[in-house]
């Protein structure tokens, strides 16, 4: 969606066109690999994720160094990831999600998009109670989980917002708690009395732009005053804020930002990845 919307007006900035192209597989990194091996020359560019260029490295081997051979461009947008039950699951909140899970050990079921996923770490970061089991059934696509969760399938699962936000204004799922950083003090961390499992159990899920490293400046430049651009026009706002995602404040949307973003995350989340024992699909 936000590639889609950027490239729309990137292509009035650039005056050529523009082609996206979905390259799906091992959560990101079949796309993220073609981009690291391309010609730094500005013309083949990822729009990066927290899964490709954070969580899906720690899982699989892969032929590049997330951080050391891509060149930011601009971070774009954010979205915030949510914690998202069937309408028929009891809990309303996310007190009432932790007191049920207790009361009912081994009994929810979990899905995430796949290992090595914002939604997978997430849920492997998710308040560590007294007396709950949750069994979780992973899903290695993002479709089959979703489908699941308005069907009614499974019970809850860690999700971003923009990609649930349509389903919950149709009340087809219901909102059990935030982890964006713009709620660190919401439902998911006052809940719980003892604290969180990890004090950063926080997830905003960075899009930006990205191209092989050695990407010419003036290349760079060029491609970063499009996505500026773009981003500043109400129309692009408009479409991306009804998606459920928070656009880059004016002050943020450079390469910079986006770096120190992955650098933090890519830190912070790997090794609790790894400690999960997450294993490529």
């Amino acid at each position: 969606m936000v590639g889609r919307v950027l490239i729309e007006r990137m292509r009035t900035s650039l005056g050529q066109p523009l082609v996206m192209e979905n390259v799906a597989g091992a959560n990101g990194t079949i796309a993220t690999a073609r981009v690291a091996r391309a010609s730094p020359d500005g013309y083949t560019l990822i729009l990066g994720s927290w899964n490709s260029q954070v969580g899906a490295s720690a899982v699989y081997p892969v032929p590049y160094d997330v951080l050391a051979d891509f060149e930011p461009i601009a971070l774009a947008t954010i979205s915030r990831l949510w914690l998202v039950g069937k309408t028929s699951f009891p809990p309303n909140n996310t007190a009432e999600l932790i007191a049920w899970l207790k009361a009912n050990p081994g009994k929810a079921s979990v899905a995430t998009v796949g290992q090595g996923s914002a939604s997978h770490g997430l849920r492997d970061s998710f308040p560590e109670c007294d007396g709950y089991r949750v069994s979780v059934r992973i899903l290695s696509r993002w479709r089959p989980a979703y489908q699941d969760l308005v069907a009614g399938h499974i019970d809850m699962m860690c999700a971003e917002r923009s990609a649930t936000v349509e389903h919950w204004a149709c009340r087809q799922n219901q909102s059990l708690g935030s982890f964006s950083r713009k709620a660190l003090v919401h439902s998911a961390r006052r809940a719980y009395s003892g604290g969180v499992r990890r004090p950063g159990c926080t997830y905003s899920v960075a899009t930006g732009p990205l191209g092989a490293e050695g990407h010419t400046t003036r290349h760079h430049r060029k491609t970063h005053a499009a996505v500026a651009e773009a981003l500043a026009d109400p129309a692009v706002y408009q479409r991306l804020t009804d998606f459920g995602l928070d656009v880059a404040p004016d002050n943020q949307r450079t390469p910079e930002a986006l770096r120190a973003f992955h650098k933090a995350e890519t830190e912070m989340w790997w090794p609790v990845i790894k400690a999960a024992g997450a294993k490529p699909e």
